[in-house]
């Protein structure tokens, strides 16, 4: 067998060989992250068969996209390692604190050699797409909520009984408003032409009535206009409106993606497609998974658990893992708990039981993994007939 360590950097990788007994077969390689350098690491690997050929390095974000796209194109398999467990098997190996690249390649062969060979699933380019542009777009959902809080900022000062009319929340038709009048001034001169325009944006729910008492608001608002508060409250909303059509045009991708994929999580009742794309591209291939509970290891969803003698605590949810993953699984629960009488009547189930409403939701998150789990191993599609 040849066990192959990379360690990954943005302009050069580090790689160290060792052979079925340990020993030394290429002691720090070093090759550049361009064709060059690939073409060298591919002379390297073909010094030996491709079925014999295990090679590891860390999850390291992007750095190790081109690599993995070139190995995944010459045939050979690779697997992507945990770096808090290389880190760990580091610290058991010596207690010497020198670290660097070269040492750290030489780890990562060592400790390939001791686990298990779990390659990286073939053709993971679609999946890695998915996952990018679900993460870009929850980056670019938590920015524009940012610009929703400093909205409120500016209109606490310009028209602070603005918001407050609207149920404290900046509708369609309350950013129009802001977007097409701006200042208290010209929301309080409005004519029927201005609710005319309104009502049809609102679909009617923007009445007579609103509008009249949003005028008289406007005219006696406390608020202060002025040049500075109007620049900022323009800005505010030019950035929130790119931001939001941005997210549009990323919503639309990955929905497309997700259908073409067409998981059977999607089948599940109270998933839609963002979050859909969201569990399969974290999750990634199934089969790197052997059982639900090492799914909701990876997501972060499992208890803490701390046994010394005689004393045994069971903690709060660890919460490690990958946070969009976790934060989506709730959030389909939250959804789940109103529109799927399964995993309603087993919310009502646990609260009966005690649980707090957190509780029940992290017990409901733990069966929706376990459904998941079934699904996507098997293929089938959700039957909630067949559900205990």
């Amino acid at each position: 067998m040849f066990y192959v360590g990379i360690d990954i950097s943005k302009y050069k990788h580090e790689c160290f060989a060792l052979g079925d007994f340990g020993e030394v077969i290429y002691d720090n390689f070093s090759f550049s992250n361009d064709a060059e350098g690939f073409a060298e690491l591919l002379q390297v690997l073909s010094s030996r068969k491709k079925e014999c050929t295990r090679i590891g390095f860390e999850a390291t974000a992007h750095y190790a996209l081109n690599l993995k796209l070139f190995l995944e194109k010459n045939g050979y398999s690779f697997m992507e390692l945990n770096p808090v467990l290389v880190s760990k098997f580091t610290k058991s190996q010596t207690l010497r604190k020198t670290k660097t690249d070269k040492i750290d390649a030489r780890i990562i062969a060592q400790y390939l050699e001791q686990v298990d060979y779990k390659p990286y699933p073939k053709s993971f380019y679609h999946n890695y797409s998915l996952k990018s542009l679900t993460r870009l777009r929850d980056a670019l959902v938590r920015q524009r909520s940012v610009y929703l809080v400093r909205l409120t900022n500016v209109m606490d000062c310009i028209f602070p009984e603005f918001k407050p009319f609207f149920a404290n929340r900046f509708s369609l038709t309350a950013l129009f408003i802001l977007e097409n009048y701006g200042s208290p001034v010209n929301i309080s001169n409005m004519n029927l032409r201005s609710f005319d325009i309104l009502r049809r944006k609102s679909r009617g729910s923007f009445t007579m009535e609103k509008f009249v008492r949003l005028k008289q608001l406007a005219a006696n608002t406390v608020g202060e206009s002025n040049a500075i508060y109007a620049l900022e409250l323009k800005t505010i909303l030019d950035l929130y409106s790119q931001l939001d059509s941005k997210i549009s045009e990323l919503e639309n991708e990955v929905t497309r993606i997700i259908a073409e994929i067409n998981p059977p999580s999607l089948s599940i009742k109270g998933i839609g497609p963002l979050s859909a794309a969201v569990i399969v591209s974290e999750f990634g291939d199934i089969n790197r998974f052997s059982s639900p509970d090492k799914m909701l290891s990876f997501a972060g969803l499992e208890p803490g658990y701390f046994q010394s003698g005689n004393a045994a605590f069971a903690g709060r949810m660890v919460k490690r893992g990958s946070g969009i993953l976790r934060y989506t699984i709730i959030n389909c629960c939250r959804s789940m708990r109103l529109h799927n009488e399964v995993f309603s009547a087993y919310y009502f189930k646990k609260v009966d039981e005690g649980k707090p409403h957190r509780v029940a939701l992290s017990h409901m998150a733990k069966k929706l993994v376990r459904l998941i789990f079934a699904l996507e191993s098997t293929g089938a599609v959700y039957d909630p007939a067949k559900q205990r």
